[in-house]
């Protein structure tokens, strides 16, 4: 498809048309990308359609030292663009993006990622059509990997898109660079550029998708989290992956009547006439039954509603979403992730960037003040409160 528009453009403008012809034998410039690493970069490989937009898009970010266009996913080895291009080797054009931490963080990255193109579409992109357009989200270790989960629950939640989301999660196994005349395409050959990007539709649906939120200060994302050591960094939930909730008799002794009712039974407390409706101490609140981090004073807002209301979760992990159609509506329910135990709802009224407001029951969490969270083993959540 970008080869017959850039004919099309030719034909327009008299310019003549040279077919490219790439040696059977991709270079992979291993000398350049083993150099970046040396410089202290880190390395991530996205995947979001055209690799000459996507490129384009990653370069332009502050923190990003290269962005290298290529081919992952598929199972041919050194593949031609010639071969990519006919979707017969189940790669997909593809960017591995060289990044310095200290400038952007990979959370920053992935924000980049979703306003760059429609991560509902799993089977090309715009009007570029095959898997071999597919977007996708390769991570290098489980760190990537735990990020990218919550990035992408947090934008499947966000009510933007009326299709769920069709982007791919995998481990990055090999990436191949792509010819050198498609580095830098975007430099190179700005007029063919410009002309192959604005027909292909991308620009106009993401002003449409993203509206003022389009072009964020990307260096904010993931400030105060700990995303980019060598060594995975285990959160205060990953580690609950070995809690075992108590019986019905034990939640019985532990737990008030009220919070009993609420988190065993979905029950729902007073509006006003509830512990932390008008809480404004800085700290964190957790699962009353399992401990469970869930939510930070920084995303706490005044609703107006008589209960704690939130912008999001610390991680989107760490709830869990379900329909609910009691009382004759149709309402989000949301449930911690470990102890099951009922928290409240999901609306989108909330306030800017995110638009949610997660309406929580009081007798669902236990506040603890940012003062007391490194005794009560929560100190690696305490950068939460200073973004």
């Amino acid at each position: 498809m970008k080869m017959k528009i850039a004919i099309a453009l030719a034909l327009l403008t008299g310019v003549s048309v040279v077919t490219v012809i790439a040696s059977p034998t991709t270079n992979p410039d291993q000398v350049l990308r083993s150099d970046l690493q040396q410089q202290g970069l880190k390395v991530a490989t996205f995947a979001g359609g055209c690799f000459w937009c996507t490129e384009s898009g990653f370069e332009k970010l502050p923190g990003v030292k290269e962005a290298i266009s290529g081919y992952a996913g598929g199972q041919e080895k050194n593949p031609t663009y010639g071969q990519v291009s006919s979707g017969s080797t189940g790669h997909t054009e593809a960017v591995q993006v060289y990044y310095d931490p200290q400038v952007i963080t990979y959370d920053g990255l992935l924000q980049s990622l979703w306003r760059q193109m429609d991560p509902t579409d799993g089977k090309g992109s715009f009007v570029d059509r095959g898997t071999q357009y597919r977007p996708a989200v390769f991570f290098h270790n489980d760190q990537q990997r735990m990020l990218a989960e919550e990035s992408m629950a947090a934008l499947a939640a966000s009510g933007r898109y009326s299709k769920p989301l069709a982007t791919e999660l995998t481990q990055l196994t090999v990436f191949y660079p792509a010819e050198d005349y498609h580095q830098d395409y975007y430099k190179r050959n700005s007029i063919r550029y410009k002309y192959y990007r604005f027909n292909s539709g991308r620009d106009q649906y993401l002003e449409k998708t993203w509206g003022d939120q389009l072009h964020p200060d990307f260096t904010q994302f993931g400030r105060g989290q700990k995303i980019d050591s060598d060594k995975t960094d285990i959160s205060i939930n990953e580690r609950l992956k070995s809690f075992k909730k108590p019986t019905d008799q034990e939640l019985r002794n532990s737990l008030t009547d009220l919070q009993y009712e609420v988190t065993q039974q979905d029950s729902t407390e007073r509006a006003y006439q509830n512990k932390f409706w008008n809480e404004k101490r800085e700290g964190i609140y957790v699962d009353i039954v399992s401990g469970e981090a869930l939510f930070s004073s920084k995303d706490k807002f005044k609703s107006g509603t008589g209960w704690p209301s939130f912008s999001r979760p610390i991680s989107p992990a760490s709830i869990s979403e379900h329909s609910d159609t009691k009382f004759f509506m149709s309402r989000t329910e949301v449930r911690s992730q470990y102890a099951d135990s009922h928290l409240g709802h999901l609306f989108n009224d909330g306030p800017k960037p995110t638009g949610l407001r997660y309406c929580i029951n009081s007798a669902s969490l236990r506040f603890i003040p940012r003062e007391e969270m490194a005794d009560a083993g929560y100190a690696e959540l305490l950068s939460l409160l200073s973004e």
